[in-house]
């Protein structure tokens, strides 16, 4: 692992409770930048690739930036069970995962499965796809009820991974997405209308200044 991670955490079907035998293990995580890096013309990169398979980081102010316009999978990975990495910065921002919701994501996790359904050919589905637009749209809908978004599917498991092998004809996935959808978008949400945005802007000055 980098020196500079703040936060890695599991991702995928390891952290959704949808892993079967030869599932890979998808990493995300959060990385700080020196902070007289960002003196110079060239700035530092906003994400970077590895450096193990399928692991994925942001520079904490891009993080914090998508985790404040609600992106799902910002939220996620604040709510991953899976950590493996956290410093005294990454446990201070899994801290402020509340400041992060707000009633946008009743709009940013509707408008990603939105697309990935757009991108879907019921002549041809691909079912992989299929199933995390319906996982999409569950953690949405539970975000908006409780708080938080439904990283382990728990009940859902069987039903999702049916969906994954192709074993539930396209007329019923399309059924329950409309429902689902109809749901979210309808749903009594309990989040505030806007996020914590000085909260999460005074974290990152502290860390910032920790980084210098």
């Amino acid at each position: 692992m980098s020196d500079d991670l703040i936060l890695s955490v599991v991702m995928g079907s390891r952290a959704y409770g949808l892993e079967t035998d030869g599932s890979d293990t998808d990493r995300r995580g959060v990385f700080v930048a020196p902070t007289a890096a960002f003196w110079r013309l060239d700035k530092p990169p906003t994400h970077r690739d590895g450096p193990l398979p399928e692991q994925f980081s942001w520079e904490v102010e891009r993080f914090c930036t998508l985790g404040l316009d609600a992106n799902p999978t910002i939220l996620e990975c604040l709510w991953s069970p899976i950590v493996e990495v956290i410093t005294p910065a990454g446990r201070r921002l899994r801290d402020l995962r509340g400041a992060f919701v707000s009633a946008r994501a009743q709009r940013s996790f509707a408008g990603y499965a939105e697309d990935q359904f757009r991108r879907l050919d019921p002549a041809a589905p691909k079912w992989k796809q299929a199933m995390h637009m319906m996982r999409l749209l569950l953690s949405g809908l539970h975000l908006v009820r409780h708080g938080e978004p439904l990283v382990q599917v728990g009940p859902y498991r069987e039903r999702l991974l049916a969906v994954k092998r192709g074993e539930v004809p396209w007329a019923e996935v399309d059924a329950w997405r409309a429902a689902l959808s109809a749901e979210l978008t309808a749903a009594p949400c309990v989040l505030p209308d806007r996020p914590d945005r000085e909260r999460v802007e005074d974290f990152l000055v502290g860390v910032r200044k920790e980084f210098l």
